[in-house]
């Protein structure tokens, strides 16, 4: 680490602290050379998931526009906004441990819709008629069908 004031690379640590939400350590650190001292900061690097689109298109993975989706799909049902931000945890934790950044969106609708289909089934079938691209009044029947069976 080179000193802010006299760009020196014989620095020593003098204090360590964790943040609160342990996401970033804080050193205080003393240049041998001016004797003056500078605080740094370490944070985990934030990963990009990219979510590959029907079409081929890359996107970057937006946690707000899950939400929005999850959102308008649960207006005037049981849905409470804490589970809607259970769900959005969830998958970008499941997609954070995955083995690949980049993300078919279909699994992620998938995986959106069999949490749906846990804790509102109307929540579930108005997700899925944007996610599965329902084309007319059969595709909303085969679905209910299958919900009905289960």
């Amino acid at each position: 680490m080179h000193c802010p004031y006299c760009q020196s690379d014989q620095t020593e640590v003098v204090e360590t602290r964790v943040s609160e939400d342990g996401n970033n350590i804080r050193r205080r650190r003393l240049c041998s050379s001016c004797k003056k001292r500078f605080t740094t900061y370490e944070r985990i690097e934030n990963i990009t998931l990219l979510v590959k689109k029907r079409d081929g298109r890359l996107e970057q993975f937006n946690r707000e526009k899950l939400k929005g989706g999850i959102l308008k799909s649960s207006e005037k049902t049981t849905v409470t906004p804490e589970q809607i931000e259970e769900i959005v945890d969830d998958v970008e934790r499941e997609l954070l441990g995955g083995e690949t950044v980049e993300i078919e969106g279909r699994k992620i609708g998938q995986m959106v819709a069999s949490r749906l289909k846990k804790i509102d089934k109307i929540a579930y079938i108005r997700f899925a008629s944007v996610f599965k691209h329902f084309v007319d009044v059969e595709d909303f029947e085969k679905e209910v069908k299958k919900l009905i069976k289960r």
